[in-house]
């Protein structure tokens, strides 16, 4: 038998493999867990070449009555390619335990459908790679509910603070700054 053909499949398989990783921007690198599953998000996979919307959250803070505003904005982008994706994190001490009181106040109390992940650092040294590059990129979330919004290269186009609700003007333009983006 020769090996010779076989290693070439794998070797265009590896290569495009590579190329994606390398076509794949900075932000998206890694994978995040799924709030309540055993499913880890590849973001690059699942959010390359989409504009969107990134959120940390808290489920026993002030600001949570915004899961409703946010999921209105997926529904109402979703059409156009825009993805909201929160982040659950307690480093401002207001997020549950476990997953489960998350889950609960996220897709029962307040309906949410967009992807929602385990919860996560989002500041400092311990923040996950997502808010690490979000950092770098514009700054720190200062509260829970602080936006991101990001255009097809994954670049921040704006970032809004925990004040700034889902349907302020200035957030809604920044979204589509985000959708229309080339990517």
């Amino acid at each position: 038998m020769n090996t010779r053909f076989i290693s070439i499949p794998f070797l265009l398989l590896a290569m495009s493999g590579a190329a994606m990783a390398a076509d794949c921007p900075a932000l998206l690198q890694g994978e995040l867990p799924k709030l309540r599953s055993k499913e880890n998000i590849d973001l690059c996979q699942r959010y390359a070449g989409k504009p969107m919307v990134v959120v940390n959250t808290a489920s026993f803070c002030g600001f949570a009555p915004q899961f409703k505003g946010l999921e209105e904005l997926s529904q109402r982008y979703k059409g156009q390619g825009l993805e909201v994706l929160g982040v659950p994190s307690n480093d401002f001490k207001q997020e549950a335990k476990d997953g489960e009181e998350t889950a609960k106040v996220c897709y029962v109390n307040y309906g949410v459908t967009f992807t929602m992940t385990e919860p996560q650092a989002v500041r400092g040294e311990d923040a996950t790679h997502l808010f690490k590059v979000l950092a770098e990129q514009s700054s720190a979330p200062r509260w829970n509910f602080y936006k991101y919004v990001v255009d097809r290269q994954g670049n921040v186009v704006a970032n809004f603070s925990s004040m700034t609700k889902p349907d302020d003007p200035d957030l809604i333009a920044a979204i589509e700054k985000a959708i229309a983006s080339k990517p």
